[in-house]
């Protein structure tokens, strides 16, 4: 019983960091294609970053914060 629950604790780690670097790198990546389109460079590079670590952290918090 004990390694199940330590199993599924894990997984909810891994999907949480998972999550956070998914958003971080799809903003980012966003931001640059933006810039590249636009000829803005470097600013919305910088705020898909920032925008995509908000949206990262938020995510991090709500599945580390599940109860199971």
């Amino acid at each position: 019983m004990a390694d199940q629950d330590e199993n599924r604790k894990s997984s909810f780690a891994y999907a949480a960091g998972i999550a956070l670097f998914a958003a971080v790198a799809s903003f980012c990546a966003l931001g640059w294609f933006l810039d590249r389109w636009l000829g803005t460079q470097p600013w919305l590079l910088i705020g898909g970053i920032i925008l995509g670590s908000a949206a990262g952290l938020f995510e991090f918090v709500r599945l580390s914060s599940k109860t199971y």
